[in-house]
């Protein structure tokens, strides 16, 4: 039998980008941030940003690297059988999750899937990803998806030309409201609007290919992953998302429901890639299944409940181990991310990252 390990506190890992936001972030999390350019917190994450090693690695409260933990002792950390399957490196959890509030809108942009991450990435995860929206100012929009098909050349000629307008007139405008969860399947165009902050579920990749780096710090040679654009722009969609299937991506969930269900906030398609829930009320939920979780409390202070007690409060991250057993919350409420249902399995095995 594996010896229990309990939940572990996770350090502030507000990160420092382009875009403005964080104010959200900091009055959750209970801090001061040091600037108005800190809109992402990266929750349990064993990644880093691409092209960096270190920033986003999240840190336990007594300074370890959760990333090592995983590494050096996967069975508790994932489960017995996960650790023994092949995965995309040591300390590979399948998921990350962040915490994003976007004082700006975010740029188009695009992510691969994992064929085409797999081949030209050397990485078994491409990066599918799912917002679950906590609070939006009102008449907040993501964009997301063609509305009708796109020529190849043409949208190649209006990404180097920086053509904002064009390229956002030809994507679905989404209002979002508390509540709303999205599905962004790797390949559509997409873009975050201003006022949204959301808890962001992910394969566990920083792959972005950004066809509006003129909002950005960056510059067009920042942009295409380093395999250049003829090859990058190979993991853009250009055909239309239909009106259905876009519906289809969408899940609406009572934002301020206490339950004792685990309650899923995405549609099932995500289910293949990762899992984000909401959990918690004033008695004992049900139990979470054993496995690998990152936790986001939302607000109250409770406990989880699993080999023993652990107390939880407002804006509180941790990362919950396999070995920790199936689990339970009272008192507080939560957002909890898993990875994929049949992770790891189906995947190749790649570089340790």
């Amino acid at each position: 039998m594996v010896p229990s390990v309990l939940p572990v506190r996770l350090a502030a890992n507000a990160i420092e980008h382009f875009y403005r936001g964080g104010a959200r972030i900091a009055e959750l999390r209970g801090s001061t941030p040091t600037s108005d350019h800190q809109p992402e917190e990266w929750v349990a994450a064993t990644v880093s940003r691409f092209g960096d090693d270190d920033t986003g690695l999240a840190v336990t409260e007594d300074g370890r690297l959760l990333r090592d933990l995983v590494a050096t002792d996967p069975d508790r950390w994932l489960g017995v059988e996960a650790a023994a399957t092949p995965r995309a490196g040591a300390a590979d959890t399948g998921l990350l999750l962040k915490l994003l509030d976007a004082g700006q809108r975010l740029p188009v942009h695009v992510h691969p899937d994992r064929g085409f991450a797999a081949r030209h990435l050397g990485c078994p995860y491409g990066k599918t990803e799912a917002w679950y929206v906590l609070d939006a100012d009102p008449g907040a929009v993501v964009h997301l998806g063609w509305t009708e098909d796109v020529d190849r050349d043409e949208l190649a000629e209006r990404r180097d030309a920086q053509d904002s307008g064009w390229m956002l007139s030809r994507m679905h405008r989404v209002p979002v409201r508390p509540g709303d969860g999205i599905l962004v399947p790797a390949g559509q165009a997409h873009a975050i609007g201003e006022g949204v902050f959301i808890a962001e579920a992910q394969e566990p990749t920083d792959f972005s290919i950004v066809l509006e780096w003129s909002v950005t710090s960056s510059g067009r040679d920042d942009s295409h992953l380093g395999i250049g654009f003829d090859t990058a722009m190979r993991a853009v969609s250009h055909r239309a998302l239909a009106a259905d299937r876009l519906a289809a991506l969408c899940r609406h969930t009572d934002p301020g429901a206490r339950s004792s269900a685990l309650r899923p906030v995405l549609p099932d398609a995500a289910d293949e890639f990762f899992r984000l829930a909401l959990l918690g009320g004033d008695a004992a939920t049900e139990r979470v299944d054993a496995g690998f979780a990152a936790v986001v409390v939302l607000d109250g202070d409770g406990v989880l409940i699993g080999t023993d007690e652990v107390p939880v409060r407002r804006g509180e991250l941790l990362a919950v181990p396999a070995a920790f057993g199936s689990w339970s919350v009272r008192g507080a409420r939560l957002v909890v991310a898993r990875p994929g249902v049949d992770w790891p399995h189906g995947l190749v095995a790649g570089v340790d990252r």
